[in-house]
This record gives C-alpha cells, sequence and structure tokens, in this order.
C-alpha cells in the first residue's frame, strides 16, 4: 500500500500560537489530516474528507455558521480531496472506499464528492449524527454532507485487539491491515484509523487529540485554545481524557513501533509529508 499524506482543509482561528503553537501573528493554522491509500484490490482509500466542493462553493447551506466564524474556515478549493486526487493522476471513481473517524464537518465534507464510495464507520457514529439532540450536535454533525448517503459500512467493536484497545478488524473488501479503532469521547462513534506497514503501524487519531504534544511523552503539552476547543466539543468528556491518556502512554511505550498523529496539527501533517520523525 502506498499511503499520501493530504491536507484536505484549512481553518485559522483568531489566537495564533494560543491555538496551535507556533504561528506569530494574530491567526493559527490548523489542517484537516487526511490520507489517500492506493491498495492493490480495493482501489483508492480515503481516510477523513476534509472540506468538500460543496463547502467551498455554497458553506451557507453546508456548514453552521457559528463554526464557520469560529474556525474562520477557509474557503481553498486546491485543498480538497477530490481537487488533489485529480492532481496525483486519478478519478473521483477511483475511491472505492472512505473510512471515517467521525461525522464532524470537518471531516465529512467530502463524502459527497465521491458517492460511488462505501463509507465505513461505527454504527454508534452514524446514530449519533442522526439524533442530533443538542445545539451544539445539530451544529457540528450537518445532514447536508451526508444525509443522502445510504452505501454506510458500520461496525460495532469485534475482533482481536489492538495493543490493548478494542479494534475492528476485517472491513469489508478492505485489506486487512486496515483496522478502526474505537475512541470514544470526542464523539461517541469516534474511532482512530490503524495501518500496519511493513516498516511499523500508522494510527490515525482523528479528534482523540489536537495538539502534538499530547502524544510522545509521559506529561500532556497542550496549548490554551485547544485545551478548551476539546473540552467544548467533547460528547463525553471523561472517556475523552480517559481514551486520550491511554493513547499517551501507549505512544511512549511503543513509540518506535506506531507513529501517531491526529487530524488538525499541521506540524504533525508537515514531518509526516516529508517523511521526518515525530518527536
Amino acid at each position: 500500500m502506498k499511503i499520501h499524506h493530504l491536507n484536505c482543509g484549512c481553518m485559522c482561528p483568531m489566537g495564533g500560537a494560543f491555538y496551535d503553537g507556533f504561528s506569530k501573528g494574530l491567526k493559527a493554522h490548523l489542517v484537516c489530516h487526511c490520507l489517500l491509500i492506493e491498495t492493490d484490490r480495493s482501489g483508492l482509500v480515503l481516510v477523513d474528507t476534509g472540506f468538500g466542493c460543496q463547502d467551498i462553493h455554497t458553506p451557507g447551506s453546508r456548514l453552521s455558521g457559528f463554526f464557520r466564524a469560529l474556525n474562520n474556515i477557509q474557503r481553498r478549493s486546491e485543498l480538497t480531496a477530490l481537487s488533489q486526487i485529480r492532481a496525483l493522476g486519478f478519478r473521483a471513481d477511483d475511491v472505492r472506499h472512505i473510512i471515517l473517524t467521525h461525522l464532524d464537518f470537518d471531516h465529512a465534507g467530502g463524502l459527497t464528492d465521491f458517492p460511488q464510495a462505501r463509507i465505513h464507520l461505527m454504527q454508534q457514529e452514524v446514530d449519533t449524527a442522526h439524533q442530533r439532540h443538542s445545539w451544539l450536535s445539530r451544529e457540528r454533525y450537518r445532514p447536508g454532507q451526508w444525509g443522502g448517503i445510504s452505501n454506510w459500512e458500520t461496525y460495532q467493536p469485534q475482533g482481536e485487539k489492538w495493543f490493548g484497545f478494542e479494534a475492528v478488524n476485517g472491513l469489508r473488501d478492505l485489506p486487512p491491515e486496515i483496522l478502526l479503532v474505537p475512541l470514544a469521547g470526542h464523539t461517541p462513534g469516534h474511532a482512530g484509523i490503524a495501518i500496519q506497514q511493513p516498516e511499523g503501524w500508522l494510527l490515525h487519531g482523528g479528534d482523540a487529540w489536537f495538539y502534538r504534544g499530547e502524544m510522545r511523552q509521559p506529561t500532556r503539552h497542550c496549548t490554551p485554545g485547544l485545551r478548551f476547543y476539546q473540552w467544548m466539543m467533547a460528547m463525553d468528556n471523561e472517556a475523552r481524557r480517559h481514551n486520550q491518556q491511554r493513547l499517551r502512554e501507549l505512544s511512549c511505550q511503543r513509540g518506535g513501533e506506531i507513529t501517531f498523529f491526529c487530524s488538525h496539527d499541521a506540524r504533525e501533517l508537515d514531518a509526516l509529508q516529508v517523511n521526518a520523525p515525530l518527536r
């Protein structure tokens, strides 16, 4: 399998380094870290989609005004997964599968750009997104991005554990090296995506953490802005903190075997795009 690390969205909330830990100006720079996997028998596989073409062209009908303002979402069509896949020489219908960490607006926006793809995720996430009981859940889960989809492939936790975590093995018609790792907290059906390669494992942790300093060291370090944002967005903050601590411990114990990265840290994405080690 060949894996491409893509940035499929840009958000520039006010706060600079207060959010991202490195920006010099007033605006921070957050990414939407997605993966494009070239497989031998399953075509192209996307992990998350970031913002889609319709989010860029008609944001008012797709994205909440609250998050458009809070996150200062940038409308950059060249960052959509579809644009980047075409730039790599592929077609939209080459994408046969999409695996989602969860259904938040900044992860699922590109689903409508690949109507032929089968969408793999936890059943609990689909159920929660359709319920939309609270104001915040209605702002984050946007049916305009996924309401017409019928080709869901949903899962319950089952199968052999992954480094002590529950896992979903044997995703339908996908390579056995790709697993779902349930990581509830940010949302009830949130999951990481683990991918086994000859040189070791990758774990796309989605929104289980937001800042590079939260992994690979015993003590958590996170910027104030992202600490607040994680707390605000957690649908079960106790579960989020528990799973994040377990991941932090695993990253310290088995960091030589597993490469950890999350969805929105630009420094993590930069390092992986140039094949540099994460520290």
